[in-house]
């Protein structure tokens, strides 16, 4: 009978054990594991701005589409620009005439006898040349610019990406640097992930990590690319006669501070769908015992 109870007593201070034990390893997975559920997808918006006003005459482009770069967003009502490159090209010709006679004339002042022309009466002439070089060369210039506008008439996508909240249509107004699209750039998405501050001790620069977005099981791969040095500090304000505004009343309960971690998506599956602004869970796997190399050695300042 004691033999039994030994064994039962053996058997449940077993089952206890292994239950604390499991217990503490997650409590310290919770507060120590580099994991955290507030992450945001995030990518680069490119903002697409008319380059030359006028009104809009097509916008061959949908809400939501895919567009490669070089693709046409929307056009510009060409037609004073075209008109623009015309009045260039006459006058660049006009110019090239006067240059051509001004040229002419130099040469048949020089051919000249001295006793007839002056050597100030050359100098007149040579000077008018150069002048109608000048003049030549302006409307050179003004011809390239002709050429350009009209160019820029038809706005391109810079980059490859989905167009989003598509509002402009034909006929509306685009002013010079004015906003009328925005695109998604396609291959910029990456994650912040918030983590606070005490689970941060293991993240080193280069580190793999699993994104999981919300909705979905299959984990996307990336890495660690940075690690941000400096979040707002709301409790130190700054009163109007720029000295530190001190709050006098200080929280026993000191919450950990979140700081972005920013992840490289290594590749996105073709059958997810991302877009920027979802929330995700982010999961950090440290290289325990790999240091980072080129991360500064940043020491705390002590005062002297």
């Amino acid at each position: 009978m004691k033999l039994a109870a030994v064994g039962r007593f053996v058997l449940t201070s077993l089952i206890v054990g292994i239950a604390v034990y499991l217990g503490y390893q997650l409590w310290l997975r919770y507060m120590d594991s580099p994991w955290t559920r507030d992450g945001r997808v995030r990518a680069n918006i490119v903002q697409i701005t008319a380059d030359v006003g006028g009104r809009v005459v097509a916008v061959p482009v949908h809400d939501n589409e895919f567009v490669h770069r070089g693709d046409v967003l929307f056009e510009v009502d060409p037609a004073r620009y075209q008109l623009a490159l015309a009045n260039a090209k006459a006058h660049l010709a006009a110019t090239r005439a006067t240059l051509e006679m001004k040229r002419q004339q130099a040469k048949r002042r020089v051919a000249l006898d001295p006793e007839v022309v002056s050597a100030e009466q050359n100098n007149d002439t040579q000077m008018a040349a150069q002048e109608a070089m000048a003049a030549y060369d302006q409307a050179k210039a003004e011809l390239d610019l002709a050429k350009l506008n009209l160019q820029r008439a038809t706005v391109r996508a810079p980059v490859n990406g989905y167009v989003t909240n598509l509002l402009l249509r034909p006929g509306d107004y685009a002013a010079v640097g004015a906003p009328k699209m925005a695109i998604v750039d396609a291959d910029s998405f990456w994650v912040y992930g918030y983590f606070e501050e005490t689970r941060l001790r293991h993240v080193q620069v280069g580190d793999p990590a699993q994104v999981t977005l919300l909705g979905h099981t299959k984990a996307i791969s990336g890495r660690v690319a940075s690690i941000a040095y400096a979040i707002a500090d709301r409790d130190n304000p700054v009163a109007p006669d720029l000295t530190a505004d001190v709050n006098p009343v200080f929280n026993w309960v000191r919450l950990a501070s979140r700081i972005p971690v920013r992840i490289k998506l290594e590749k996105i599956p073709a059958n997810v769908h991302i877009a920027a602004g979802m929330t995700c869970t982010v999961v950090i796997k440290p290289r325990h015992g790999n240091e980072a190399k080129d991360a500064p050695n940043v020491k705390a300042s002590t005062p002297g």
